[in-house]
């Protein structure tokens, strides 16, 4: 039913639309007078007063008809269904809408409840159709009333532009609100369960402890039942996997971009540039499956090819340690990572190279510089501030991956700079606290909520730092 009403708004104001344009022409030749504005402005003055009003009805009838429906149900329904719990009781309901569109009920009920099951299904539907009617008709008879009133205001003096140009304002304003009131809103939640989370766990235990097993237990006598919340080596994973990735990602990166801005031509340009560019259309969960099923075996292979070299002689400790070596490891995760991150360092650097003037490199050419002499004296240090601030940027995005590192790197808290073991990293650890039933009122859970608070400040600060890196040393140039 929503949608035929749907049809006849858009009927209405493709209607009002084009009644208003030969209104307001036919008015000024009368007149006799120049229109202050054009006749498609006043199609569009009487497109916004009849699809706006009729619009935000639809809207406001669907956000509350659900608790509109639930009242009149609770309040038409028999004393049976009223003398059920309230869990019991909306589970009914939900039942009885269920049958109403012809699904099948979650639930078995007993007599008399299984006899007052169909005609409450046939009540929801009733109470659902009115409803929708009330909420169409109320929004039909807006549309007309307000294309009605454009319809008399319309004459050559009427600002339409004016008007039109203000529901614009007011649009973008509010895609603008929606955003900020957004961001707004996330960070608050954030911060209102991490402030939660400390009242449960000192700062500075979280901060600076180095032992992490937030495994609380349900009972006081079970093992576990106090955890340890010591966030270090979180952080020390995450930065260990992000240098490792940028290790990887920082020169290929830069090497490709400078390749492509200065020595490539024209048609290696338009060949290279997209090939390289599809790494970043590649989803971050099939660079995990690369990382688990091709990467992973590969290293482990590798090292224990040179451990069973090593062992029984000199560095037979040595050796032993890399035959244990296995597919999850904090090289692995950091070196796909940094496949992933070529294509947004080259991109970046790219795009910043060419911003340099060619008149630079003209005059480098001038006074007798090769190619390579002229990038490294002249394009690099004119483009550096641009490609750290692209660094900064990505590592920002190495920190907050997740899938490569959770597929490749492990979920062991272990405190430790040695790329053959296996890490974990915040942003793992808060898709594993909020996995599956959680209690919100448990440190545990709580728990994901400040770890979530300090990658956000901690990516916060890094995109600061690169902005005004970037703003502090660009040069301007004519």
């Amino acid at each position: 039913m929503l949608w035929i009403f749907l049809l006849i708004l858009a009927a209405l104001a493709a209607l009002g639309f084009v009644g208003a344009r030969a209104l307001s022409r036919r008015r000024a030749t009368a007149a006799g007078v120049r229109s202050h504005s054009r006749p498609n402005q006043h199609g569009y003055y009487a497109l916004i007063w009849i699809l706006v009003p009729s619009l935000f009805v639809l809207i406001l009838g669907g956000v509350l008809s659900g608790s509109i429906a639930d009242n009149l149900l609770a309040a038409g329904a028999p004393a049976e269904v009223n003398e059920l719990e309230p869990m019991q009781r909306a589970a009914f309901f939900d039942d009885a809408r269920r049958i109403g569109v012809g699904s099948a009920p979650l639930q078995i009920w007993e007599a008399p409840l299984s006899e007052q099951l169909p005609r409450e299904a046939r009540r929801s539907v009733q109470i659902d159709r009115t409803l929708t009617l009330g909420a169409g008709v109320a929004a039909l008879l807006l549309a007309v009333l307000g294309g009605l009133w454009v319809f008399l205001r319309i004459k050559p003096d009427l600002r339409a532009r004016n008007a039109v140009e203000a529901w614009v304002g007011v649009l973008l304003f509010a895609c603008s609100a929606v955003a900020v009131l957004t961001t707004l809103g996330i960070v608050a939640s954030l911060l209102w369960d991490a402030l939660r989370f400390f009242d449960k766990v000192p700062v500075t235990e979280f901060l600076f402890g180095i032992k992490w097993s937030p495994q609380i237990a349900i009972r006081a006598d079970q093992v576990g039942s106090t955890g340890a919340f010591g966030a270090v080596p979180l952080f020390a994973g995450t930065f260990l996997i992000m240098l490792i990735a940028m290790a990887v990602a920082a020169p290929v990166g830069l090497f490709s971009a400078i390749y492509l801005s200065e020595y490539a031509s024209r048609t290696s340009r338009a060949v290279v540039k997209p090939v390289l560019e599809i790494l970043a259309g590649v989803p971050t969960v099939v660079y995990g499956f690369f990382a688990a099923l091709t990467v992973g075996p590969a290293f482990r292979v590798f090292f224990n090819t040179i451990g069973g070299w090593l062992a029984g002689g000199p560095l037979d400790g040595i050796g032993q340690y890399l035959l244990l070596v296995q597919n999850q490891m904090a090289l692995v995760a950091g070196a796909v990572m940094g496949i992933m991150l070529i294509p947004f360092v080259s991109s970046l650097s790219d795009d910043i190279l060419n911003a340099v003037p060619q008149s630079l490199r003209d005059g480098s050419y001038a006074m007798g510089a090769t190619k390579s002499e002229t990038v490294k004296k002249v394009l690099m240090p004119a483009a550096l501030p641009g490609i750290a601030g692209a660094l900064l940027l990505a590592v920002s995005r190495a920190i907050g991956e997740t899938m490569i590192v959770t597929m490749a790197a492990g979920l062991a808290a272990n405190l430790t700079l040695n790329p053959l073991d296996t890490v974990t990293t915040v942003t793992v650890q808060i898709v594993t606290l909020l996995t599956g039933d959680q209690e919100f009122d448990s440190a545990k859970t709580l728990a994901a909520f400040g770890l979530g608070l300090t990658l956000f400040l901690v990516t916060l600060a890094l995109n600061i730092v690169a902005q005004r890196i970037v703003q502090t040393y660009r040069e301007q140039y004519d």
